[in-house]
């Protein structure tokens, strides 16, 4: 579809949309919702925001989702089609409309439409970037980080009105081009997962067996690792690196020194941590200083998650990172130079077979955890260095076009959530005209689609650590 502008427009008096379509108008938030508070309903499913997907049912029978409810009581109800939003980061977006009769945390505000807003247009327009930094005018706590918006000032923030049967017409377009973008990203990441498959099975075979398929084979005395080159070692990670935990939080404190954090996500993202990475900013003390800066060979594993599978995910540190050490949920491993390469380590690590073994050993009910004597009593199949060396360069040779594969689908995913952002905003702002816009044959919507949206890039926001007062 072409874009099309509004044949006039006239001033809105907004600084974050200067101009709207002749027709449309500005009202404050209290105009077109009520504040719902409403407890004691504690038969209602549990509803969930994603900064992407907006709310949804949670999913109680997802093990990676579980969590104990207390309290239900307290819980708001948000009736179908109410616009829920985390008091504390809806200026990242942490809003949405209710799918149906639902339980919302304490720590969410409910906004009830009135007839004349359509309030999955609103899900749409409050998640634009220029209305978040609206929220964050204003919204008001002790310190930036901290900051509500609470009910009385999310009702005097202006909203754009446009005619109802416009907002309708606005959402079924966007809801079309969401169903076409979901698709595209689902098969990017489709290709991402085979991709990353074959660059797995490549790594699992050259650390366990070896390069040489001539070589003479050896039972390892291991179930789950099989028979391994007869001049190997068969090591536990104890005899082979000093294994470290972190107890470094991201919390700045006084009297202690400045530093940069390598966190969670730095390591769950990212094969290697480098110092050109954008790492948080926090402070530790000098015994955490000495102990966890940062080495070249340093090796980087995650050691709790609330799934299992995400636990013992390696990252290598290539070169000396001074001012940088290991946030809290992370172990470091301090390889042996003369035993083992922190690459091979890291890509021992991460193979399927021996990180299954962090999978096993990981203790939790709706949070895993690995202690340090999993970690140390870990076993990895062994070569001499030089053969590690071997190994680790033909590694990065053969999985190179693998990895450019993989970089390529996820800038096009980057790139195509983008063009969503711009696409959205401009629409639902008036800045391009859909109403004359009608369905194809191919306009098909279905919710397992948009699903797709929030894979990979979703950071889900429960908000039930937030007392919730307002």
């Amino acid at each position: 579809m072409d874009s099309v502008r509004y044949p006039s427009y006239r001033d809105s008096g907004l600084p974050w949309v200067p101009e709207i379509p002749e027709g449309w108008q500005v009202l404050r938030n209290g105009r077109l919702f009520a504040h719902r508070v409403q407890t004691g309903f504690p038969d209602l499913p549990i509803l969930e925001v994603s900064l992407r997907t907006g709310v949804r049912v949670r999913d109680m029978e997802n093990l990676k989702r579980k969590q104990v409810m207390s309290q239900k009581e307290k819980y708001k109800r948000a009736a179908k089609g109410d616009i829920a939003y985390n008091m504390m980061r809806m200026w990242q977006g942490a809003l949405g409309a209710a799918p149906v009769d639902g339980l919302v945390s304490p720590a969410y505000v409910v906004a009830s439409p009135f007839p004349e807003a359509n309030s999955a247009y609103y899900s749409y327009l409050f998640r634009t970037a220029a209305y978040m930094r609206e929220v964050n005018k204003f919204s008001r706590g002790i310190v930036s980080d901290r900051n509500r918006l609470y009910w009385d000032e999310f009702k005097q923030m202006p909203s754009l009105l446009p005619p109802r049967a416009e907002q309708d017409q606005i959402v079924a377009f966007l809801r079309v081009q969401d169903a076409h973008i979901a698709r595209f990203i689902k098969a990017k990441r489709e290709l991402i997962r085979l991709l990353t498959e074959q660059k797995l099975r490549i790594i699992d075979h050259a650390v366990t067996r070896g390069l040489d398929a001539s070589v003479a084979l050896k039972p390892s005395g291991i179930e789950w690792l099989g028979d391994v080159p007869g001049h190997w070692d068969i090591a536990l990670l104890k005899h082979i690196a000093d294994v470290r935990f972190s107890g470094v939080d991201k919390y700045s404190h006084d009297g202690e020194t400045p530093v940069r954090l390598c966190n969670y996500t730095d390591v769950y993202k990212n094969d290697r941590i480098t110092g050109d990475m954008d790492l948080m900013r926090a402070t530790a003390t000098v015994a955490e200083i000495a102990r966890l800066t940062l080495k070249a060979g340093d090796v980087i594993i995650t050691k709790d998650s609330e799934s299992p599978d995400d636990i013992g995910v390696p990252a290598w540190v290539p070169e000396d990172m001074p001012g940088v050490l290991c946030a809290y949920h992370l172990g470091l491993l301090r390889p042996e130079p003369e035993r083992v390469m922190g690459e091979f380590l890291f890509r021992a690590i991460g193979s399927a077979r021996i990180a299954q073994q962090f999978h096993v050993l990981a203790t939790g009910v709706t949070r895993f955890a690995l202690g340090k004597h999993d970690v140390k009593n870990a076993v990895i199949a062994l070569p001499p260095v030089e053969e590690q060396k071997t190994i680790c360069k033909w590694i990065a040779d053969e999985c190179k076009p693998l990895e450019e594969a993989i970089q390529r689908a996820e800038e096009e995913i980057k790139l195509i959530r983008e063009y969503r952002d711009r696409l959205i905003a401009d629409v639902v702002t008036g800045q391009i005209d859909v109403r004359d816009w009608l369905p194809g044959p191919d306009d098909v919507v279905a919710e397992e689609d948009l699903a797709a949206l929030g894979v990979g890039e979703d950071i889900e926001t429960d908000g039930e650590e937030e007392d919730g007062e307002e």
